[in-house]
């Protein structure tokens, strides 16, 4: 039996056969040698103020060929791994080692932003390559000796990667005993605090493609289709107008509403709630971020008041986005909307439940064990024994946070212990979730930047309510 396509769905090609999006979709250039001058002057800015000599950056390749940071795309628009040394004097070029995996992205796109030699380290191993030797020892070794050609053997580094670095770190190390070595990674953390002109363009382009796509996943849910084809259609949507990946994000899809789900084969019914929680399509390496729901034909009364409690709670928050509010007044606005449905007593993160929160004392909490129904899991032979989630409440215990490049970490959460303003250039998620097993659910945000004088709402193609279809 064919779970995915069961009899008498139809393919996905016919059921987007007459898609349209509401809006024209116009791509934006990549960014131009300006934008990464200008990063490089900054970054090399920071480095003196720090007192290093150069900085040496790690990026690592991870599953489905994704790097493991996005360090690189950001400094020189390098797609897949690599070490970038940059030497803190201006008149001295930067330096990139690359190709030490299996990884089989080449350029385009990803010919690197102002670096003038590239190093192939190649990729080594007994089974790989029958050659002896390791290609993270091979790379901190060249590393260390274009390091001491700059004359910087017994320099201060300042170092940037992730949990991924930690093994080349060793080895370069190592390799130079007698420098100082400083891990610095919030010199560019700090610079995705605020975006230009120019990134914005990126981000907004991200949005639209997640609004094609939300579109198109609307236009082909209907009683019958399975959440293999949603998610189908929303990527090729997406992917068709320059989308860079189709595994960002989540279908929740079952009677209750439940959230950050992956497509495994439910047949979609009546009385189903559906959550699209798009939470990465990237564009050139630029992110953007929502979350909608769909109801089929009726749903419970506690399924509504849910809903219409999440969908009001973003749009207090949005009336004041603007610079100078406090962050923490737009968590509070939101969760304001909760307390007035009686979903919560106070937008305090520290006491707020939240789904995936410690027991009460701070240790582990047990998932009741239980069977539940799923007719389209049980066709494929399993069964669900566990209730997810342990406790009921919102996803998170904050509002949103800020969105960045695929692979970057948050730079900020919009949340009710952050004090920090709004300042022009920010983009964000605010996306209110609320998750009760068995009974009802809801995630529905938008994606958000502040401008001079309030807000632009890059999400704004799709309409926050829930989209109801017939049953």
């Amino acid at each position: 039996m064919n779970v995915h396509a069961p009899a008498g769905t139809r393919r996905i090609e016919e059921l987007l056969s007459d898609f349209q999006p509401n809006f024209d979709f116009k791509a934006p250039l990549p960014l131009p040698l300006e934008e990464y001058e200008e990063r490089l002057r900054r970054i090399r800015r920071e480095a003196v103020l720090a007192g290093h000599d150069a900085l040496v950056i790690h990026t690592d390749m991870v599953g489905w060929f994704h790097t493991s940071n996005a360090y690189l795309r950001y400094v020189c628009d390098w797609m897949r791994e690599g070490v970038l040394i940059i030497p803190t004097d201006s008149d001295k070029p930067i330096t990139l080692l690359s190709f030490f995996t299996q990884a089989v992205i080449l350029p385009p796109g990803g010919e690197p932003m102002l670096v003038e030699d590239i190093w192939q380290i190649g990729a080594i191993g007994r089974e790989y390559a029958d050659r002896p030797g390791s290609s993270v020892a091979l790379t901190a070794e060249h590393c260390a000796n274009l390091l001491a050609k700059l004359g910087l053997s017994k320099g201060q580094i300042g170092r940037l990667g992730d949990r991924t670095s930690l093994e080349f770190w060793r080895y370069l190390e190592d390799a130079m005993p007698s420098a100082k070595f400083v891990g610095d990674n919030a010199i560019i953390d700090r610079m995705q605090k605020l975006r230009s002109p120019r990134e914005v363009e990126m981000f907004r382009a991200a949005a639209q493609l997640i609004s094609i796509g939300t579109q198109a996943a609307y236009h082909v849910t209907r009683p019958g289709v399975t959440d293999v084809e949603i998610y189908a259609a929303f990527s090729l949507a997406q992917l068709a107008r320059g989308g860079e990946t189709g595994d960002g994000y989540q279908i929740g899809i079952n009677e209750y509403g439940t959230h950050c789900g992956k497509p495994y084969g439910h047949v979609v019914r009546p009385g189903d709630l559906i959550n699209l929680y798009i939470s990465n399509v990237t564009y050139r390496g630029y992110t953007a971020q929502t979350a909608r729901m769909i109801a089929v034909g009726d749903i419970t009364a506690r399924q509504e008041k849910v809903l219409t409690a999440c969908t009001e709670g973003v749009k207090r928050a949005e009336q004041l986005i603007r610079p100078g509010t406090l962050i923490s007044e737009v968590n509070n606005a939101a969760f304001s909307s909760y307390i007035d449905h009686g979903l919560l007593s106070a937008p305090d993160a520290r006491t707020m439940p939240y789904n995936w929160s410690p027991a009460d004392d701070g240790g582990p909490r047990l998932l009741p064990r239980q069977y539940v129904p799923d007719a389209d899991w049980e066709a494929q032979g399993r069964k669900l024994m566990h209730v997810y989630p342990a406790t009921h409440g919102p996803h998170n215990p904050n509002l949103g946070h800020s969105v960045g490049m695929a692979g970057a970490q948050n730079s900020f959460n919009v949340s009710s212990h952050n004090f920090d303003r709004l300042e022009e250039g920010m983009i964000f998620v605010l996306h209110t979730q609320w998750l009760e097993a068995q009974s009802a659910g809801c995630n529905i945000g938008d994606c958000y930047l502040v401008t001079k004088d309030g807000f632009e709402n890059l999400s704004r193609h799709t309409p926050l309510e829930t989209h109801r279809i017939a049953a």
